[in-house]
């Protein structure tokens, strides 16, 4: 089966059922996983979604569950949270953190890469790292320190 890894504007092309939609992809095999917690806090955007057989997350940052508070104390403990965060989304909706395979960092600050790569590796075994992009940013969601994103295969 040929695999096709999809950025976010070909997501974007499939769940508008755009030209995007690629070789035997239907609406039917997209689901999307907006949870209460996302309906009540008004975030505009699903947690993940799944099409076909991998799921794609939207980026997680450090924020402690059902708040927009981040954990206190810097890159380290929001590093820690955002993990956190993935895998408590990668297991709701069917994968694990064996499974993710590509993750794009975005830091606010890449003089803090090393602190934040401190934290990040703990949670993949040295084996198995995901293939992994990290850029600086202007800017993230809440003043956030970092945030990530990932992609998993569902288990």
């Amino acid at each position: 089966m040929k695999r096709l890894l999809l950025t976010s504007t070909l997501i974007a092309g499939l769940m508008t059922g755009g030209a995007f939609a690629g070789e035997g992809a239907t609406m039917s095999e997209i689901e999307h996983f907006r949870p209460q917690a996302f309906i009540d806090n008004n975030l505009p955007f699903s947690a993940a979604v799944r099409v076909g057989d991998t799921l794609y997350l939207s980026g997680q940052i450090g924020n402690l569950p059902g708040t927009k508070d981040l954990a206190p104390g810097g890159i380290g403990p929001e590093t820690r949270q955002t993990m956190e965060n993935i895998k408590m989304v990668v297991e709701k909706y069917g994968s694990s953190m064996e499974r993710v395979f590509k993750c794009t960092i975005f830091l606010a600050d890449m003089a803090e890469w090393d602190a934040m790569n401190e934290v990040y590796v703990t949670y993949f075994a040295d084996d198995k790292l995901p293939a992994r992009s990290a850029l600086g940013v202007n800017g993230l969601a809440l003043g956030a320190r970092v945030e990530i994103e990932c992609i998993a295969l569902i288990s």
